[in-house]
């Protein structure tokens, strides 16, 4: 599958490194441009660009990249992306350690959605509360007990399908944890974020989550 990649931190240059095992067709961006990442397309096979053009014929797009970033991602960077293009947001809103105050999202407007907004194209959120570390190293094949599974909220139930194979191939079992909307579950501060069980586990912490945004995670 040809993925696109924007953002290569830890979230974005993890996933290059097992995508790209796995098979796939990657290309990676950042802000800094395609000649700062010439280390991980040597290490990984993948393919660099600028992020004006990552998502050029891509059947999945992942935007991983500060929130506050996602504002200054270059207009019409979806548009030469393959008919139906599932894009995956990883985002989260870090007020006061990273992204400073965004007004719709302390009024409570869940974080995907103004992604969502800013980029004019419906995504899914997943990975947002996954350690970058765990893509690499915690994986296991699908049936084994324990398995670590991963929150994936979403609108539309056969793109949030693309993302949850896309997952199980990483290795980790899935939850569904519903809709765009209900994303808030999987934010920052609520008990699914960096939570490593399994989808039993998973569902209650899903279900446990408050809206209420506790004082760490308000500007």
């Amino acid at each position: 599958m040809q993925i696109g990649i924007i953002g290569a931190g830890n979230i974005g240059g993890n996933l290059t490194r097992r995508l790209t095992a796995l098979g796939h067709e990657v290309t990676v961006a950042n802000s800094r441009g395609p000649e700062t990442l010439e280390a991980l397309a040597a290490e990984t096979g993948a393919t660099t660009a600028k992020a004006s053009e990552a998502a050029r014929g891509a059947r999945i797009v992942v935007v991983t990249v500060p929130l506050k970033s996602v504002p200054d991602l270059p207009a019409g960077f979806l548009d030469h992306a393959a008919d139906g293009a599932v894009v995956i947001d990883t985002g989260n809103y870090y007020p006061q350690q990273r992204d400073g105050r965004i007004e719709e999202i302390e009024d409570g407007l869940p974080e995907s959605r103004w992604t969502e907004a800013k980029i004019g194209h419906p995504v899914v959120k997943a990975f947002n509360g996954t350690f970058a570390q765990d893509i690499l190293d915690r994986g296991l094949p699908q049936g084994t007990p324990g398995r670590q599974a991963l929150p994936v909220a979403g609108d539309d139930e056969e793109t949030k399908r693309v993302v949850r194979d896309l997952i199980d191939e990483l290795g980790f079992d899935t939850v569904d944890a519903g809709g765009l909307d209900e994303s808030w579950r999987q934010q920052p501060g609520t008990p699914v974020y960096g939570n490593r069980g399994d989808a039993e586990t998973i569902l209650k912490a899903l279900a446990a989550a408050s809206p209420e945004r506790t004082a760490e995670w308000r500007a």
